[in-house]
Parts: structure tokens; sequence; C-alpha cells
């Protein structure tokens, strides 16, 4: 079993670039409107149809969870040196967890986070009032900064 996501974009070939890349493999299927990537890990069936810019999709943020601190600072150097930019958190308190997190948009401004749980935190009690909120953008301070 694997979850299936299909956003719109506005260029086909412009956001394959950036997925080829962040998934570090080829669509499975594209033509000049649509491409599909079928990935084992993460396993998902991602996939992009050409759309207005009125129609763009728009999330929060996707995020791919990873096993090891370390992961995440692979994936850090591996888009960096692909030409990637993002950001990096380490051991932020943020969506009720104590995470390090890498940032980085696609060409519709779409944030995907790879990020390690180093704990869960409580969802009630004062602890919990700053660690409600995830800052996908760019470019912004640091998670329930």
């Amino acid at each position: 079993m694997r979850p299936h996501v299909s956003i719109q974009v506005k260029d086909v070939a412009g956001s394959v670039d950036f997925y080829r890349k962040l998934f570090g493999k080829e669509p499975q299927k594209m033509t000049g409107s649509y491409a599909k990537f079928d990935l084992d890990r993460p396993a998902l069936n991602f996939s992009m149809t050409t759309s207005s810019p009125e129609k763009v999709s728009r999330v929060s943020h996707f995020g791919i969870e990873v096993d090891t601190p370390f992961e995440v600072t692979q994936w850090q150097e591996k888009l960096k040196a692909l030409g990637l930019k993002g950001r990096t958190e380490e051991k932020v308190d943020c969506c009720y967890a104590r995470q390090d997190k890498a940032w980085f948009t696609d060409p519709d401004g779409n944030s995907w986070e790879i990020f390690y749980v180093h704990e869960q935190l409580p969802v009630t009690g004062p602890a919990s009032q700053k660690t409600e909120c995830c800052t996908p953008a760019i470019g912004a301070s640091a998670c329930c900064a």
C-alpha cells in the first residue's frame, strides 16, 4: 500500500525538473501536461497535471519522515548540490514534536519538509502552546519562534 498525491502545476516540465532532483528518479510517465513518479522510498504514487495559474494546487506542505537525523543532513546536502535552495531547523519544537527539518519549495510554491522526530511532545498544557505551528515558507523564522 502507498498513498497517491496528484497536484496541479503551472508547468509540468519545470515541476518534473524539481521533483526529479527531489526524488532522485525519473518520472515513470510524462507528457506535455502530465507526469507521474512511482516511488519506493518514500512509498508514493505522485502525479501532476498542467493547470491555469489560478488553479495551481496549494497545501500547507508535504513531508517525508526519515529514520535518523543523519538522513535529514544527507537530503539537505544532496538537494543543495543539485541547486535546490532550502533551510534547516534543528531540534525545533513544532507540531507537538521535537524535530530536525530541511525545507524546500517546488516551482509552484508548495513546501516540502524532510524531517526526523526526536521525541513526541504533549498536546495539552503550557508546553503545547509553542508547538502547534509549522512554518514551511523558505526564509521564515524558525518554527514556533
